[in-house]
């Protein structure tokens, strides 16, 4: 795989590529990087796809946003920004994991087909997220609200706990070196940080961007996947999430995997996602 620059949303963003042919757009999560599609982006290029995994705004080698803007609407903005600049057309798929699955929600009408992972659609979660099981595994998310967030998440073994709780079992040690060159730097990590701190309303909004409104024509189907064993939001949270995607839609639980169950059973996991996006 190779890694390139392109400057999209105000942003100079780094990202992998493989392959040639309709864009297929990776989208990585928290705490994570572009690397996490090691496994799928040379599957997407063997179907004919051209795989691209940007790394998000703030994540290096992508560069911190001059906004400071990590709201859901700034999110949305650079996969529009991404597809244009890309040179996306009405052939392309999209893919989202964690953090990543946002925006694929907003943006899935420009997209042919679309894929999220671990992350149940809007207007799914109600109730269920303050759940009292659900907010001891989102502890991370009000810790980073707090002036000690960057402490914390600095702190030896808390990232490395993460991943230990999030997907049991699995051993992260070649991920969490990618992450520490990733966010390990303090305007890095602060930008992480600072997608939570967007998410509770911490930090207001930048004003830059419009209130996120799904694509027009937002039909485009996706495949939504969740590990039953995923330890930072409970499998719970997928009951009623078909009712929240568009027709022609299908979520999915995969018995035996965590959070990060695209690296846990790549072959898998792959497989179900190639399915869905068909031949290029």
């Amino acid at each position: 795989m190779e890694i390139r620059t392109i400057h999209a949303n105000g942003v100079e963003f780094a990202y992998l590529t493989v392959g040639e042919g309709p864009l297929a757009l990776c989208l990585h999560g928290f705490p994570d990087t572009a690397h996490t599609w090691r496994h799928l982006m040379p599957a997407l290029a063997e179907r004919g796809y051209r795989a691209v995994a940007p790394f998000t705004r703030g994540y290096a080698p992508t560069e911190v946003p001059a906004d400071g803007a990590y709201e859901d609407a700034a999110l949305v903005a650079d996969v529009r920004a991404l597809h244009e600049e890309l040179g996306g057309g009405d052939d392309a798929v999209i893919i989202g994991h964690d953090w990543g699955a946002f925006p694929v929600y907003a943006t899935a009408g420009r997209f042919r087909r679309a894929v999220t992972l671990a992350v149940p659609p809007p207007g799914s979660l109600g109730g269920v997220f303050f759940d009292y099981e659900q907010l001891k595994r989102s502890f991370y998310i009000f810790l980073f609200q707090t002036g000690l967030a960057e402490h914390a998440a600095a702190a030896p073994g808390f990232i490395e706990g993460l991943w230990r709780d999030w997907s049991p079992g699995y051993d992260a040690r070649e991920d969490l070196e990618f992450v520490r060159r990733s966010i390990g730097a303090p305007a890095n990590l602060g930008a992480a940080i600072g997608y939570y701190r967007a998410m509770l309303g911490t930090t207001p909004p930048s004003g830059r961007y419009p209130a996120v409104e799904r694509e027009a024509g937002a039909g485009a189907p996706i495949l939504y996947l969740h590990g039953t064993q995923d330890g930072a939001l409970g499998v719970e949270l997928t009951k009623g999430a078909l009712e929240h995607l568009p027709e022609g839609s299908r979520a999915e639980q995969v018995p035996g995997v965590g959070h990060f169950l695209h690296l846990e059973r790549p072959a898998e996991i792959n497989r179900l996602i190639l399915d869905w996006l068909g031949p290029a």
